[in-house]
């Protein structure tokens, strides 16, 4: 009884130890981001942001290209409850198209105490999070349990991003040694509860970490080469405000973030070959290295195409604005080859690819020594008596 009591424990020791280090860490991003003094950027009028719902149309220009001025029932805040009157401008990035029961975001502001509301955009938070819970519920219902664990893991890269990732960028910490630590982390969890403490798993950690630092590797180089950094982004007169009330460095954010983007297809590569590799090994258990690396880089070779696509069409598909514009417009070669925004989706896409690409030997050779069996050395051959006649 007490041996098996022993080996319970010792079967449980890596879950207790996992939930130990997760426990630890939720501590030390409590304290992360209590040390973490932001510096105000926004005037301090004391506006807020209010949920609302229309109750009536005051005016109504909508037709004509103009505005409107609704009333609106306060659902938050401290108004909660009083109807206030707002200015509605319906652009397309602001404002909504106001009907009776319209539920909207309503920005409040006191002047001289007098309070005054404009319709700021739809209450969409239900929404969005309704699809977040449709999401979790059927990769639960679908995945079952590694389902649940893979949303486990989900929540906790999500977590690694806001409250690990963001913190240390603004902290002054270096964008790319903060995303190496972030991907580590996520990848350690993530494929620790997809494949628990096994082998398969300790190689695809292994080999995600080192195609996503190769691909970010990659893609400071080439920046670095064709003069690419943080401070040609689109928003980089933000940034400039942020870094000169924090101590960010701008020009790393670019390249720590294809690291972040790169992630999931390189994670989903290199557990695809150990898994492939874990297996082979379970139904012939006389593989050598040699025919397990080389099972592994076929395996790879016909993932390769399809991530290369996932990733790159990712990139792509951010940028159809810039690329209809372009094509709208029909620029020159020289032009749109040497426009920054064009560098930039190249650089992401291509560095990302490279690193999903050299992930495949890396997981492959990773898998061959880890399950693989040693080729026995050529038998030393016994020579031949010669007899005379």
């Amino acid at each position: 009884m007490c041996d098996a009591n022993r080996a319970r424990l010792r079967r449980r020791l890596p879950d207790l130890a996992m939930l130990a280090f997760l426990l630890l860490f939720a501590l030390a991003l409590i304290l992360l981001n209590r040390s973490v003094q932001k510096a105000p950027l926004l005037p301090e009028d004391g506006s807020t942001f209010e949920k609302g719902t229309v109750t009536a149309l005051v005016e109504d220009d909508l037709a004509d290209g103009g505005g409107q001025v609704v009333q609106v029932l306060l659902r938050s805040g401290a108004h909660r409850g009083e109807t206030v009157t707002a200015d509605n401008s319906a652009s397309y990035l602001y404002g909504a198209a106001c009907r009776v029961g319209t539920r909207v975001v309503v920005q409040l502001g006191e002047y001289g105490g007098a309070l005054t509301a404009s319709v700021y955009n739809y209450d969409r938070g239900g929404v969005l999070w309704a699809l977040v819970g449709l999401f979790l519920a059927v990769l639960c219902a679908i995945g079952g349990k590694r389902g649940l664990k893979s949303a486990v893991g989900l929540i906790f890269t999500f977590l690694c991003v806001l409250f690990l990732y963001l913190p240390l960028l603004y902290l002054g910490v270096s964008p790319f040694w903060a995303a190496v630590a972030v991907v580590a982390l996520t990848t350690l969890v993530t494929l620790y509860l997809i494949g628990g403490p096994t082998r398969k798993s300790l190689c695809a950690i292994l080999g995600t970490v080192a195609g996503v630092v190769a691909a970010g590797g990659i893609a400071a180089l080439f920046g670095a080469l064709g003069r690419i950094s943080g401070y040609n982004v689109s928003d980089i007169e933000t940034m400039i405000v942020i870094g000169h009330n924090s101590r960010l460095q701008i020009g790393g954010v670019l390249f720590s973030g294809i690291l972040i983007a790169s992630l999931g297809a390189v994670m989903d590569v290199a557990m695809s070959i150990s898994s492939t590799a874990s297996e082979l090994i379970a139904q012939t258990p006389s593989l050598t290295r040699r025919q397990l690396f080389r099972s592994g880089i076929n395996v790879g070779r016909d993932m390769m195409g399809t991530m290369s696509n996932t990733l790159i069409l990712a990139f792509t598909g951010g940028s159809v604005n810039t690329l209809l514009v372009i094509y709208a417009y029909d620029m020159p070669y020289l032009q749109v080859i040497n426009m920054y925004a064009i560098g930039i989706e190249i650089l992401q896409g291509l560095a990302g690819t490279l690193g999903v690409i050299l992930t495949v030997p890396v997981v492959s050779a990773l898998s061959a020594c880890a399950f693989g069996r040693r080729e026995a050395a050529p038998a030393a051959q016994t020579p031949k008596m010669r007899i005379n006649k």
